[in-house]
């Protein structure tokens, strides 16, 4: 039985007899011993968290096959998101990264380094600059971004259409509440 058919088994399989996860363990074990505490939110978050921190190794290790971290592939993705002429601000990248100007001189001076992108004057501020992909830049990107988002297909290959959508809809929501509660 392939992976995909295991997993697609278990998720139609009654919540009893599923395979537990680690998440499980940690609830079973805080339920012991604290049987007092609500314990939904960590049944969440605990897996949100364990997913991202998974799906973020094999994007590092997707996008090293390209030469670049996975902080200098949002440099250049945010470039090229951004249209013709691929070119935006230090201060505009910063702030679409939440990054300082500090950390972004660092991976602007990397990559800059190696060709994929370049800084030069601002011509609407004297004191301003701008930074723009290069051809390699752009060339690079397109190839990582793709193999960034077949990565991301494969894990979600797990769930069928509509529960990946469902499952979307549901963290925007909650993405959404979170962030307006903080």
């Amino acid at each position: 039985m392939t992976g995909l058919r295991r997993i697609l088994l278990a998720m139609s399989t009654p919540a009893e007899q599923r395979r537990k996860d680690p998440v499980d363990a940690i609830v079973e074990q805080w339920a012991q011993v604290r049987p007092d505490l609500d314990t939904a939110g960590m049944e969440v978050f605990g897996r949100v968290y364990r997913l991202a921190r998974a799906m973020g190794d094999r994007m590092e290790r997707a996008y090293a096959r390209y030469g670049v971290s996975r902080g200098e592939f949002d440099v250049l993705a945010t470039l090229r998101r951004s249209g013709e002429p691929y070119t935006l601000s230090p201060r505009q990248l910063s702030g679409a990264l939440m990054l300082t100007t500090g950390g972004m001189t660092g991976r602007l001076d990397k990559l800059e380094r190696a060709g994929l992108l370049r800084r030069s004057p601002d011509p609407h501020d004297r004191r301003g600059l701008q930074v723009t992909l290069t051809d390699e830049g752009l060339r690079l990107i397109d190839q990582a971004v793709g193999a960034g988002f077949a990565e991301q297909a494969a894990a979600l290959s797990a769930l069928d259409g509509e529960r990946a959508a469902q499952l979307a809809d549901l963290l925007r929501d909650l993405l959404f509440a979170t962030e307006r509660q903080g």
